[in-house]
C-alpha cells in the first residue's frame, strides 16, 4: 500500500494560498479523474482510495492544519501498516523559484513546519517528497507570504505546472526513486 499526502490548510479562506500547493495538485488530478475525496473523522483528512496496478494507494489531505499534518500521517501509517518508505509528501517550498519541482528523498524540512511536523510524528524522514517552488518575498513576513493568494496569473502557471504532474501518482507507484528524480527534477530545465 501507498500513501500519498497533500499538504494544506482546511478551509476556504486558505483555497489558492501558497502553502495550500499540495491540496492543490490533489484537487487538480481527482477533478480530472472525476474522482471525490470523502471526510474522514476517525483520522480527521480527506480520504480516497484507488488501485494503481494491483497497488492501492490512498491519497489524504490532512485536516489537522498545516504545523499538525504529522499526527494525521503517522495515525493512517499505523492503521494501514504502510512502510515510511511507501509516503510521497505534496509540498510547498519557499526557497524554490516558482513553479520548479523537485523530488527529494530523506531529506530535512528545510524549515517547513509541517514536513517537520510528519518528520517527528513518523520517527523518520526516509520518505519521498514532491515539493513544489512557491519562490518567497522577503519583504513580508513568512507566514503572511505563506497564506497569501495566488495571482490570477500565478493560477494560470499552476494548472500548467499541475498538468506536468498529471502522471505524478502513477510513476510514484511503477518508478523506483532514481527514475522518478530523473523525470521530474529534469523538468525544470523544459
Amino acid at each position: 500500500m501507498k500513501l500519498v499526502v497533500g499538504l494544506g490548510n482546511p478551509g476556504k479562506e486558505y483555497v489558492n494560498t501558497r502553502h495550500n500547493i499540495g491540496f492543490g495538485l490533489l484537487d487538480y488530478i481527482s477533478k480530472k479523474d472525476g474522482y471525490s475525496f470523502k471526510f474522514d473523522k476517525k483520522f480527521n483528512c480527506e480520504i480516497f482510495s484507488i488501485n494503481i496496478d494491483c497497488e492501492k494507494v490512498l491519497l489524504i489531505k490532512p485536516l489537522s492544519f498545516m504545523n499538525l499534518s504529522g499526527t494525521v500521517v503517522s495515525k493512517i501509517v499505523s492503521f494501514y501498516d504502510i512502510d515510511i518508505g511507501d509516503i510521497l509528501v505534496i509540498q510547498d517550498d519557499l526557497d524554490m523559484e516558482f513553479g520548479k519541482i523537485r523530488i527529494v528523498y530523506d531529506s530535512s524540512s528545510g524549515g517547513h513546519n509541517g514536513i517537520k511536523n510528519i518528520s517527528e510524528c513518523l520517527g523518520s524522514q526516509k520518505y519521498t517528497r514532491l515539493k513544489i517552488g512557491i519562490s518567497n518575498n522577503k519583504e513580508m513576513d513568512t507566514k503572511d507570504y505563506v497564506l497569501g493568494k495566488f495571482s490570477k496569473d500565478d493560477i494560470n502557471t499552476l494548472e500548467h505546472i499541475y498538468d506536468k504532474l498529471d502522471n505524478i501518482i502513477n510513476d510514484f507507484i511503477d518508478m523506483d526513486l532514481d527514475k522518478l528524480k530523473q523525470k521530474y527534477n529534469s523538468m525544470n530545465n523544459n
